[in-house]
């Protein structure tokens, strides 16, 4: 059905296209235009480091095409803080074409399965509005709404999500 792997440098041009593909279109019902105007050249851009970490995964379907992509990391986004046994969902993007076939389900369950491998028994996650229901069928609760500054006063609303392990 899908085959997960960890991302490498090589796959950055890749989840470059997923993430401008996917977060243009699935945004669009859950934020003003000129937020998306704002924030899109932001968040639709791979983050290299994010990336190549060994903890970002990517998902594709039988034929090989890049269906989702996203990880964790121990280091918070943002503050880069770490709390011993807490990780953090990061970048998490399923393809427009491939919503509501199962990805991002098969994603994040192999977050949630490699976090407990590591020890760790709480995830946290910064979710799009648009997002909050697809965390919340994975088990996560909404903490509370909260603002992503994203640089030069752009601050993007998102959601503070977590659950345990």
């Amino acid at each position: 059905m899908f085959h997960i792997r960890p991302a490498t440098p090589a796959d950055i041009t890749s989840v470059d296209a997923l993430l401008a593909r996917s977060f243009p279109r699935l945004l669009q019902g859950d934020y003003a235009p000129s937020m998306l105007v704002l924030a899109l050249p932001k968040i639709s851009r791979a983050q290299p480091d994010l990336v190549s970490c060994g903890t970002y995964y990517l998902v594709h379907d039988s034929a090989g095409t890049l269906m989702g992509a996203g990880g964790w990391t121990a280091e918070a986004p943002g503050s880069g803080a770490v709390t011993r046994g807490e990780g953090h969902i990061r970048h998490v993007a399923t393809d427009p074409e491939a919503i509501r076939r199962g990805v991002g389900r098969a994603l994040v369950d192999h977050i949630i399965a490699t976090t407990r491998d590591h020890g760790l028994r709480r995830l946290h996650c910064l979710s799009t509005r648009t997002a909050v229901p697809f965390y919340r069928a994975m088990g996560f609760e909404p903490l509370k709404d909260v603002t992503v500054p994203l640089g030069h006063g752009i601050d993007f609303p998102a959601v503070t999500m977590e659950r345990s392990l």
